[in-house]
């Protein structure tokens, strides 16, 4: 299956870069190209695409805006965005992916690394620089403190453990390996988690096993 990905970035040659490096890989194409944060919304919008690849600093509309606009909490049918930049601040993340984004890389994060965290929100999961993962989550709750998030009902020992290994950035196969169960176990306790605590995302997890203090090291 081919991932159809939106490219939005105000600087024409790196917007070029960026389609150049996606479409070497096989598996992915560049469906539409944006050069500020309206078009992109709007593209976005028209489009449909499976993946949304934004700058955060763009004209007349920012990449947090953008991402509000296609994943924030009030959307409807929210679309997967990740988020590029050049810049690796802190409160950029953070309200990158509290906006909504699924992924945060570094534009010299290396064409490998762009095109895994394309596919690792196509598929559903979350991709974050390794660079900043640890640095990034260890300070979710101090930068930005917000009431605690209860349990819709009780997650089991298993799933404690599933959040835990999230919060440890740990991949799906990784999680399967270290808890001795099988890949598609690990996506169901997943959903589960998500749907307990009313969240939509393995970065969200991961964000309030944090910010609640069920994981304090890596």
């Amino acid at each position: 299956m081919t991932i159809r990905v939106l490219v939005a970035e105000d600087q024409a040659i790196v917007r070029r870069g960026l389609r150049l490096l996606l479409e070497s890989q096989p598996d992915i194409t560049v469906v539409g190209e944006a050069a500020d944060g309206p078009e992109a919304v709007s593209l976005a919008r028209e489009l449909r695409p499976d993946v949304c690849l934004v700058d955060i600093e763009m004209p007349r509309l920012d990449g947090l805006d953008v991402t509000r606009a296609l994943a924030g909490p009030a959307v409807h049918s929210p679309l997967r965005v990740v988020i590029i930049t050049t810049f690796d601040l802190d409160e950029y993340v953070h309200g990158a992916l509290r906006a909504g984004a699924v992924g945060f890389i570094l534009k010299d994060s290396g064409p490998a690394l762009l095109a895994e965290a394309v596919r690792a929100a196509h598929a559903g999961d979350a991709m974050v620089s390794p660079s900043i993962t640890m640095r990034l989550l260890k300070q979710f709750g101090p930068i930005a403190p917000r009431p605690s998030r209860r349990p819709v009902a009780a997650l089991t020992d298993r799933e404690v453990e599933l959040v835990r290994c999230l919060a440890r950035g740990r991949t799906n196969q990784e999680i399967a390996q270290e808890l001795f169960v099988s890949l598609s176990t690990v996506k169901a306790h997943v959903a589960n988690v998500g749907e307990k605590l009313g969240l939509r995302n393995r970065t969200e997890i991961a964000a309030w096993a944090w910010e609640n203090r069920l994981v304090t090291e890596t």
